[in-house]
């Protein structure tokens, strides 16, 4: 067992890579095929190296050649190889040949699987670090189907041969935990990182699927991602499934907006909407290149304590219905979130927001750990290809609707201000609803949980009904019949 201390908590047994394979190697049932193209061998070398691997492994393989990858597993349709569609043919093709190679009737008791990894490790120059996908497919009862565990990685050392020694490991605790911690799916991906460090390599989406996994939310899983700090910002779109960021993000036009959403009214809607016309009508954005998100940050779930997971996916549960691609990142201020898209783009960003999340941006103690302050944010932030739309706020004792007219922001920060906003980078929403500035989210949030009418009109189409439906955030068909 090694002995592991993270930080002043406290320490953690965990088993060596050695005693891992070990384990799955002396177990006479698990019997299996490796197929790793791009890094080498490196996670069945560690079962090799383990002993008593005969018994295990069926065939291992490394597909270097394109041509001869190609003639194994198929020509993918973009031509590309370090991809999820190419990482699940090679999972179902190298299945589809153990069961047909191995008869059931010799081997009744055996649990088949398949361990595959297509990826790409730094290039010569060190501008692109690599990534890559890796996967298993697995069985935990003879007679019942394949379960699955496909995740994305992105890795962060600068040399080559590390790259493929922190691949090996991956790979070891991935089958491992397949087998033995399967019932226990968040624990099962926190022991993806068992002898590695968080500075060796990136995990940006996983996804788990099959028999044993029907109860696993994977939305939940993406969250886990950010929540361990395995990765900045993960991706889930309408169907729940987890998404790459970088393949939805790549190149693409961007339009984000950011809220609690807790739940999504009218006002957030008609923001997003009115955003959306003003983005499709700049002329360096092109409709069937823009991509729209809806973001949620890690503060804003911790907003009260611990993060709640009902109450986060109550939340995405309303977005999911509205057609909406959902992103969780661990980026409270906005620069950070302009610069990770600027990781996969050059094109037009844009980002909506009310008047109160403006005033956030000019306020200077969320910059204080920057050496160049707030200038430095601003620099990172509008140095890019990037405009704010901006919803106005209407002022509860007063009736005046604030815009970027007439926000009044700190002395200090006027000139500041005054720069940005005649220089283009803000553009006031106008043609707004101001029948629904009233509305805001955790009022609605209130009025469902003390039973109060009237809430349901403050909500999109169809938004009520699924909350009663489901009971979401709380709410109560008891309360609501006795009250009536």
């Amino acid at each position: 067992m090694a002995v592991v201390l993270k930080g002043d908590k406290e320490i953690e047994n965990i088993p060596s890579i050695k005693r891992k394979a070990l384990r799955i190697n002396l177990n006479e049932n698990i019997y299996g095929t490796f197929a790793e193209i791009g890094a080498g061998q490196e996670t069945v070398r560690n079962f090799f190296r383990a002993g008593g691997a005969s018994g295990t492994i069926a065939k291992a393989m490394s597909a270097y050649d394109k041509d001869f990858s190609d003639a194994i597993y198929g020509i993918e349709s973009d031509n590309r190889y370090v991809t999820q569609p190419r990482l699940e043919r090679m999972l179902s093709h190298e299945i589809e040949l153990i069961e047909d190679r191995i008869s059931r009737n010799k081997h009744p008791d055996k649990l088949f699987f398949s361990y595959a990894n297509t990826v790409a490790t730094i290039d010569f120059a060190k501008k692109f670090k690599g990534h890559g996908w890796v996967g298993v497919k697995f069985q935990l009862d003879p007679l019942e189907d394949y379960n699955e565990i496909v995740l994305h990685i992105r890795f962060k050392q600068t040399d080559a041969r590390l790259q493929q020694e922190t691949l090996g490991v991956l790979g070891v605790n991935l089958i491992y935990g397949a087998f033995y911690m399967n019932d226990r799916p968040k624990e099962l991906l926190k022991s993806f990182y068992d002898n590695l460090d968080q500075d060796q390599i990136e995990i940006d989406m996983v996804n788990f699927s099959g028999s044993r996994f029907m109860y696993v939310d994977n939305r939940l899983m993406s969250l886990q991602l950010v929540k361990n700090e395995m990765t900045d910002a993960v991706m889930f779109g309408p169907d729940g499934n987890n998404l790459l960021p970088a393949q939805v993000l790549y190149k693409k036009n961007i339009l984000t907006l950011r809220g609690s959403f807790r739940p999504v009214t009218k006002v957030n809607m008609d923001m997003f909407e009115k955003a959306q016309e003003l983005f499709l009508k700049e002329k360096t954005v092109k409709e069937d290149n823009a991509t729209f998100i809806f973001e949620i940050t890690l503060a804003n779930l911790r907003s009260e304590g611990e993060i709640n997971e009902r109450d986060f996916l109550d939340r995405a549960e309303l977005l999911c219905s509205l057609g909406q691609n959902v992103m969780i990142t661990n980026f409270q201020e906005y620069y950070r979130l302009v610069e990770y898209f600027a990781e996969f783009t050059k094109a037009r960003m844009a980002l909506a927001m009310g008047v109160y999340n403006l005033v956030q941006i000019f306020d200077e103690k969320y910059y204080r750990h920057l050496s160049g302050g707030i200038l430095e944010a601003f620099g990172k932030l509008f140095f890019k290809d990037l405009k704010i739309y901006l919803y106005p706020l209407k002022d509860e004792e007063s009736g005046e609707y604030i815009t970027s007219e007439t926000l009044k922001v700190h002395p200090r920060m006027k000139e500041l201000y005054k720069f940005f906003k005649y220089n283009g980078k803000m553009l006031d929403i106008k043609d707004y609803d101001p029948e629904i500035l009233d509305i805001f989210s955790r009022k609605v949030l209130q009025m469902i949980a003390d039973g109060e009418e009237g809430w349901e009109e403050m909500l999109p189409k169809g938004i009520s009904d699924i909350i009663v439906e489901h009971r979401l955030f709380g709410y109560s068909r008891r309360r609501f019949a006795k009250q009536n």
